[in-house]
């Protein structure tokens, strides 16, 4: 038996990838970070990330005003820190000491990465033509930095309403992957 859910909980079933925390630098050197559950991978070359990041959130000023930001990829261990980053905002508020995370330098952009994160994407925005009428935000990666030597590395995903899944074992297809080889690298 099917039940119908609302159209406007699509996001609940096409949930495109992991949270992530948004890394900004505001013009004044204030660091700050968000939570983002909506975004996309665009294209591969150049690595082109889709990002809803609306007015509504402190950080839009500084991506609109420096054009970077850093998306720094948690694990499950930090899942409560990460839906409490997402409770509050970063205008009144220094999340990185609150919060206990460690900001450090990048090498291609002023916003700061997350150490505590498995990974960083460095990101320069390479358009944005669409953020007056969607909030989306076309970011150009530019570096990638992973903590190979962190042990969890699950990833979660939100699902709506304060649910969320987590990454569970890896199935590798990639020998069936004949068509897309060349982008398997």
């Amino acid at each position: 038996m099917l039940n119908e859910l609302p159209a406007e909980k699509a996001y609940r079933i096409l949930e495109s990838g992991p949270i992530v925390l948004v890394a900004t630098r505001a013009a004044d050197g204030r660091a700050n970070l968000m939570t983002m559950g909506f975004h996309m991978m665009m294209q591969h070359d150049p690595p082109l990330v889709g990002a809803i990041i609306g007015p509504w959130d402190h950080s839009h000023q500084a991506l609109s005003d420096t054009g970077e930001c850093v998306l720094a990829v948690p694990t499950v261990d930090l899942a409560e820190t990460v839906v409490d980053i997402g409770n509050c905002s970063g205008d009144a508020l220094d999340k990185f000491a609150h919060f206990g995370l460690t900001p450090a330098s990048a090498q291609t952009v002023e916003a700061p990465l997350v150490c505590e994160c498995w990974a960083n994407l460095e990101c320069r925005v390479a358009d944005d033509g669409w953020v007056r009428r969607y909030n989306l935000w076309v970011l150009e990666v530019q570096r990638i930095w992973i903590d190979a030597a962190r042990k969890e590395t699950r990833l979660i995903h939100h699902q709506g309403d304060g649910r969320f899944s987590v990454d569970g074992d890896t199935l590798d297809l990639g020998a069936r992957m004949t068509k897309w080889r060349d982008l398997m690298g």
